[in-house]
């Protein structure tokens, strides 16, 4: 007699069928608190304890991408435990022993017109392997191609792929991608808008997770495999419904440069999909040169000694100082190259830079404004027309911009908006990873605010110190250079 028997409940849960005592012994391993909880009204109203149970002691049942992290925890408690197939999913733990690298790497030259990376077999060798995985792999590194490979093999398959992306950049960006890898996309592949036709007889649907959230379970049972794109942004309610009512996709892919650092998130992503595998490190393709190299001038603003009360006050200060936004404008200005600057608040930051910005700017120097009011289409146009100039200006929003957009010939960032998002942070630097036509080293510009009061330090400067951790960590080099603005 074994102490759980495992078996899968669909391709979203596995149950575990054992005493109860065993359920309450695990789920506190599969507990986590929200780290935001606390601003939640449901918290403040105490109808919710700021917690997260990835095991049901109820049910006995768990994320099928845990398997793995709940074979370990039976094991360290010393529990046997026992697969159970049923007649439509089988065991939760298939391998597929076949598949290896020198076979991928085959197939993969076979179906594209790009000779794929030994780190890109990899990555699509565990995919293959497994039928679930993360795969994480910094912006630039080619996970487009990884994609790309995957779909191709399971639309030979029979199977049906739905692809979910953040932006409706990213839509029209993935299908050109397939494309240019030299397939005929427009045979196969059905693009969704918001407003766009939901139903398609075509193996591949692209999606914005925006266009289908709200869409009944019976919308995405015919799918078998389901890729995420930017996997990180899926923690979000609607994300994790859409991926709970795929009950059949016993294929499950996502994609992204970076997780957020916090054990829920990884937690939930990896039940949703599977366990995580890092494919690469973006400070080692910088060596290899698939990367451009990247220099980090952070320039810490000293303000007069001010006393906010409240994170907004402070953000309101810092982004209506005319000094600021002048000193910003300038430095787009004097910059060579392509420069991309990002921005949180579109009407009262946004807006100013780009008039400043338009206002001084010499000649035929083309300054583009965007963010979420401007279309698909104006926003590709705009990445097109970049990649032909030598000195463009993009005034853009972090939700446009920090994600996905693929502009080769980008030398410069200005981060004018202060974050502490390591997910957010890390995206944004990967706009101008990406090697091209006599382009091998690209510059951020991380603006940074001292407002300190006595011995306490602003809100945003501790942001600052968060990003300067985080270039540590990536291995990145960086500079600390100080300026000083007085009065208004």
């Amino acid at each position: 007699m074994c102490d759980v028997t495992i078996s899968k409940k669909n391709e979203v849960y596995i149950k575990l069928e054992c005493e109860p005592h065993i359920l309450y012994e695990l789920q506190p391993y599969f507990t986590f608190e929200v780290p935001s909880a606390k601003f939640s009204p449901a918290y403040k109203k105490k109808y919710w304890d700021g917690k997260i149970y990835l095991l049901s002691v109820q049910t006995g049942e768990i994320y099928a991408g845990l398997l793995d992290k709940v074979i370990e925890k039976l094991k360290a408690h010393n529990y046997t435990y026992k697969f159970q197939d049923n007649k439509y999913y089988g065991s939760p733990f298939d391998i597929n022993e076949l598949i290896n690298p020198e076979g991928v790497k085959d197939y993969m030259n076979s179906i594209c017109s790009h000779n794929p990376r030994e780190y890109q077999i990899s990555g699509v060798t565990e995919a293959l392997k497994f039928n679930r995985k993360i795969l994480l792999s910094p912006t630039g590194s080619g996970k487009s191609l990884m994609i790309y490979s995957l779909v191709r093999y399971y639309v030979e398959k029979g199977e049906k792929i739905l692809i979910i992306v953040p932006t409706t950049s990213l839509v029209s960006q993935i299908y050109k991608d397939f494309i240019d890898y030299g397939w005929d996309a427009e045979t196969y592949c059905h693009k969704i808008y918001a407003g766009a036709e939901k139903t398609t007889d075509f193996p591949v649907t692209i999606s914005t997770w925006q266009a289908i959230y709200k869409l009944d379970k019976s919308y995405f049972d015919g799918f078998n495999c389901i890729i995420g794109d930017e996997c990180h942004s899926f923690r979000a309610k609607s994300l994790i419904g859409i991926m709970t009512k795929l009950h059949n996709a016993k294929y499950r892919f996502g994609f992204t440069g970076t997780l957020d650092g916090t054990e829920t998130h990884k937690w939930v992503l990896e039940g949703l999909f599977g366990p995580s595998y890092k494919i690469t490190k973006t400070d080692e393709l910088m060596q290899q040169g698939v990367l451009s190299k990247l220099d980090i001038q952070c320039i810490v603003v000293k303000h007069p000694t001010q006393n906010f009360n409240t994170y907004e006050d402070e953000i309101q200060y810092l982004i209506s100082n005319d000094k600021r936004n002048k000193f910003i404008s300038k430095l787009a200005l004097s910059l060579k190259g392509n420069t991309l600057i990002l921005f949180s608040r579109v009407e009262t930051h946004g807006a100013i830079l780009y008039e400043k910005i338009n206002s001084s700017k010499n000649g035929n120097r083309k300054v583009f404004f965007v963010h979420g009011g401007v279309d698909t289409e104006e926003r590709e146009l705009v990445r097109e027309i970049t990649e032909r100039e030598n000195d463009a200006i993009i005034v853009a929003s972090y939700g446009v911009f920090s994600t996905g957009i693929n502009i080769k010939m980008l030398h410069n960032i200005i981060f004018a908006s202060p974050s502490k998002s390591r997910v957010r942070n890390l995206q944004s630097i990967g706009r101008a990873l990406r090697v091209g036509k006599n382009k091998n080293k690209a510059m951020l510009y991380d603006i940074a605010d001292d407002c300190s009061y006595k011995a306490r330090k602003n809100y945003t400067l501790n942001h600052f110190i968060e990003r300067v951790k985080l270039y540590n960590e990536e291995n990145f080099n960086y500079q600390i250079s100080n300026i000083t603005i007085t009065g208004e």
